[in-house]
């Protein structure tokens, strides 16, 4: 007889520690929490994950490759226009905070201000969930082609449309209000919308080498005279008058 547990123990457990980490954060929560709302025992928990940040990396692995199940197509669903899929996905984070009463945050956003200085394999799995969440809105951004200016940096776009979420749900969770999460996502709005209007950048031709042409050295055309002495002029003239 198999003393290992069914697969599905281990999902419970990392679901779990999804949920925990995210309401109460990661120093707050214990083995026996995660063990509780997974309805397994501790000695369960040991089991898979000899360690909690083990747990926590599983947690990682698992929010990284469940992004587009989770995530994006429930935000997506019906959504055929890729900036309107864009805002389709803050909206999904804004009924997030509505529906908790704003006291939802960003599981991935939360950890990372929550662990100042975590170990290398904990950093490199929060980066590489940001890179996944930011990857989905550059596509988005591509797909976009020319509705955009040809010198706009999509990836960059993609990191702004990021940093501009993390900040509007931790100022609605803040201040218990989604004014505050508006109004950061109604500035995107704005700003998206100036770049639709703005002209295609145009690239300069490029000049042949030899082909400029010099332009002609100025010369100064004032004509410099020389100034006569004052005193020898008026002697002059006054000796004159005095011949006869």
């Amino acid at each position: 007889m198999s003393n290992q547990l069914p697969p599905s123990t281990r999902d419970r457990i990392i679901g779990a520690a999804l949920g925990l980490f995210a309401a109460k954060g990661y120093g707050a929560t214990t083995i026996a929490d995660i063990a509780g709302a997974a309805k397994a025992n501790p000695g369960s928990v040991y089991f898979f994950f000899p360690t909690k940040q083990e747990v926590l990396l599983a947690v990682l692995s698992a929010y990284s490759s469940g992004i587009h199940p989770m995530l994006l197509e429930p935000a997506w669903r019906g959504v055929e226009d890729p900036i309107a899929r864009v805002f389709a996905l803050l909206d999904r984070y804004r009924s997030l905070l509505t529906d908790s009463d704003c006291t939802y945050g960003c599981p991935i956003g939360s950890l990372a201000l929550e662990l100042h200085e975590p170990d290398p394999p904990v950093r490199e799995a929060l980066a590489a969930n940001f890179a996944a969440w930011t990857a989905a809105i550059e596509a988005c951004l591509d797909e976009a082609g020319t509705r955009l200016p040809a010198d706009v940096d999509r990836h960059a776009l993609a990191v702004f449309v990021l940093t501009t979420m993390e900040g509007a749900v931790m100022l609605a969770r803040t201040y218990r209000g989604i004014d505050a999460y508006d109004s950061a996502i109604e500035q995107l709005h704005t700003y998206f919308a100036r770049l639709q209007r703005k002209p295609a950048a145009r690239r300069a031709p490029e000049k042949k080498r030899g082909s400029e042409k010099r332009e002609p050295e100025k010369t100064d055309l004032r004509v410099r005279t020389r100034r006569k002495p004052v005193g020898r002029t008026r002697a002059r003239a006054v000796t004159s008058k005095r011949r006869p």
